[in-house]
């Protein structure tokens, strides 16, 4: 059975610090693929450079982990916003972050 899980994703197409998004997403059955909006992202199995997932249909790299409670998600702690979808705001800061008075923002500097 698929279960649905509030994780980080941040694009790593560069050496640069890419777009991250904190989102909620489905795993396959054996939790080898993740799938979001349509798109379905693979295990690089320890082959990604800075990442650990890729995009299957654009072969985009992503570096993809559960949200930490101390907000240090991005891999290199890089000080770039990261987006919150707003259908996991309210839960990422009250129950991961467990930061209530957060709630409503949608957009973390760091």
């Amino acid at each position: 059975m698929a279960h649905h899980r509030i994780m980080y994703l941040e694009i790593k197409n560069g050496p640069q610090a890419g777009e991250a998004r904190i989102r909620r997403v489905t795993f396959s059955k054996s939790g080898r693929s993740i799938y979001y909006q349509g798109q379905r992202f693979a295990s690089l199995n320890g082959r990604g450079h800075k990442a650990n997932y890729f995009e299957v249909a654009t072969k985009i790299q992503y570096w993809i982990s559960g949200p930490k409670k101390d907000g240090t998600d991005r891999l290199y702690g890089e000080r770039v916003p990261i987006h919150i979808d707003t259908d996991v705001q309210e839960e990422y800061w009250t129950t991961i972050r467990q930061l209530p008075e957060m709630t409503g923002t949608l957009i973390r500097n760091r």
